[in-house]
């Protein structure tokens, strides 16, 4: 067996494969880039455990390669457990292992096929969400599922809070198939054609908040990215960005643009947006430490500056 995964989402799949004594003779993980605020390079999270673990890694840049395919080859895996790895296999790597490649999805398919499905299913407000487990096929999450488990999002649960809990609830998930899986005794399901929703790559132009949006929209733009790339505006030419926020309960009168800041008191900085009003209970101004929003106003005349 060889797991191809990158990011900590990988890491509990890794550590439980390892825990069933089903220990991947290689890790397959993209090439070590610059991380932090020195931009240092450094090993991923799942390059990290696997070498605690003294499992091989390769890190080709693309698989489409014939070295990179030889030496998948040369391995012989009879499965190849896909999660979260962040390069295309192509069809000649799909081809590869006796029991194909098995993908741990962080979505209910055909729901939210793509790159960023936790972030999207919280920006479009989705109660539930959960994992897929589904047989890899040429195409963007298209393959069949073998089986999906499911979660309740939390009113005012982050992507980084949703994505630790997605990651052990995948890992769980195929731990229960695994067997099965290895012994070619389960058949996938077609993923059926109604429901299909695509999340795209996030790119930071996103993170600009526009205030004319409604609260509770805005409110869940700053969970979906919490941490990267992180709510941001501007405060007297300067950059603002937000890491907690929440739609007010109760908004107070006022007679001015979206954007404008409304109060500020020990629960932050209430700011009016295109419906309804904003608190910003967590921010960090440019170059500074991150701080409540009740600190961060405090001792500075905010009332009435507008955002953006």
């Amino acid at each position: 067996m060889v797991l191809a995964g990158s990011p900590a989402f990988a890491t509990p799949t890794l550590q439980r494969l390892a825990d069933l004594g089903h220990l991947p003779v290689a890790v397959l993980t993209q090439p070590d880039r610059p991380a932090g605020r020195g931009r240092t390079v450094a090993p991923g999270p799942v390059k990290q455990l696997a070498l605690a673990l003294g499992i091989p890694v390769l890190q080709p840049s693309s698989l489409k390669t014939d070295v990179a395919q030889a030496e998948l080859r040369a391995l012989a895996p009879d499965l190849i457990v896909v999660v979260a790895y962040g390069l295309l296999l192509p069809a000649a790597v799909l081809a590869l292992p006796r029991r194909g490649c098995v993908n741990v999805h962080a979505s209910l398919l055909p729901r939210w096929r793509g790159a960023s499905p936790i972030q999207a299913a919280i920006l479009a407000g989705d109660a539930e969400t959960g994992v897929s487990i589904m047989q890899l096929e040429a195409g963007l999450d298209l393959g069949p599922v073998y089986a999906t488990a499911r979660l309740t999002i939390g009113s005012d649960e982050t992507a980084a809070e949703l994505e630790a809990r997605l990651a052990l609830l995948g890992a769980d998930t195929l731990a229960t198939l695994l067997e099965p899986l290895l012994a070619g005794q389960l058949t996938p399901t077609p993923q059926p054609d109604a429901g299909v929703t695509y999340a795209g790559r996030i790119n930071k132009a996103e993170a600009r908040i526009d205030w004319q949006t409604p609260a509770a929209e805005l409110a869940r733009r700053v969970r979906a990215f919490s941490s990267w790339p992180v709510a941001e505006t501007l405060l007297d030419g300067q950059q603002l960005r937000c890491f907690a926020s929440e739609p007010a309960a109760d908004g107070r009168a006022v007679d001015g643009v979206p954007g404008t800041i409304v109060a500020t008191d020990n629960g932050g900085i209430l700011v009016q947006t295109g419906r309804g009003q904003l608190w910003l209970r967590t921010v960090q101004l440019s170059g500074r430490q991150r701080v409540a929003g009740a600190d961060f106003a405090r001792g500075r005349a905010l009332v009435g500056k507008v955002l953006g």
